[in-house]
């Protein structure tokens, strides 16, 4: 009588097939709804994320809802302050954010997938203004405008020693009105795409103009729990093809 050349348990053969069929569910088992509970912030990020309608929008809330049906999940839309994000987020609460590495204080937390678009952050100065940035030795004593919640490693530092003061404000559109209207800011810091989104739709366009120069530039993300390893690399996959057949661009059309 010939013996099998090999032998594996029943419960190997069911877990290895699970994984080759389900490799999202087998990292997210504890997600039994199949519901991505995904962050879309009170206020918003436009053109990104934009919450002033009956329904959400935006570059980031199109991909996702695009992306995540076609990995079995329906997507839900929750709308959690800034500062209780990571927290929230490390909790279970919710299950993915829209977030920048380089926005996180904590990274290593946090498990990210590839970038849904590339952002670049630069200084917005009223017209009227002579400044100019190229090095943050051109803000020494100045203030700059920045949105609630917000990490900027390269500023960090002049702003711990106050060479540059940092002046917060909750509503990113608030950046604006405070500079144009409070003689003590002098810029407002922000993404290209999205001061000149604010400007546009405030009617502002004519009082401000950019820098040439920016501070960084660098991936918009989803960022996830650690144990969402499967997850993101579905989603990537996904991602990488709709970056190929056209569909991100004609997302991406919708808002420029």
């Amino acid at each position: 009588m010939k013996k099998p050349l090999f032998k594996l348990p029943v419960t190997a053969i069911l877990l290895s097939l699970l994984a080759t069929f389900s490799g999202v569910a087998v990292a997210d088992v504890d997600n039994q709804e199949r519901v991505f509970r995904f962050n879309i912030s009170p206020n918003g990020y436009p053109p990104y994320l934009i919450v002033d309608g009956s329904k959400p929008s935006g570059i980031i809330w199109d991909v996702v809802n695009l992306i995540v049906p076609r990995l079995g999940y329906d997507v839900e839309p929750v709308k959690i302050p800034r500062k209780r994000v990571d927290q929230l987020l490390a909790d279970g609460y919710i299950d993915g954010t829209p977030r920048a590495i380089e926005w996180t204080e904590e990274p290593e937390k946090f498990l990210f997938t590839d970038p849904v678009v590339h952002v670049e952050e630069v200084f917005f100065f009223p017209k009227s203004s002579e400044l100019e940035y190229k090095h943050p030795a051109d803000l020494y004593g100045k203030t700059i405008v920045t949105p609630l919640g917000y990490y900027y490693p390269f500023l960090e530092p002049y702003f711990k020693d106050h060479r540059i003061k940092r002046f917060d404000v909750s509503r990113d559109r608030e950046i604006f009105t405070f500079v144009l209207h409070g003689e003590q800011f002098h810029a407002a810091l922000a993404d290209r795409l999205v001061g000149q989104w604010i400007l546009r739709n405030e009617g502002l366009t004519e009082h401000f103009r950019s820098s040439v120069e920016g501070i960084s530039q660098f991936g918009f993300r989803i960022m996830l729990r650690k144990d969402w390893k499967a997850f993101a690399e579905a989603f990537n996959q996904e991602l990488a093809n709709i970056q190929e057949n056209g569909e991100l661009d004609a997302i991406l059309s919708n808002y420029r």
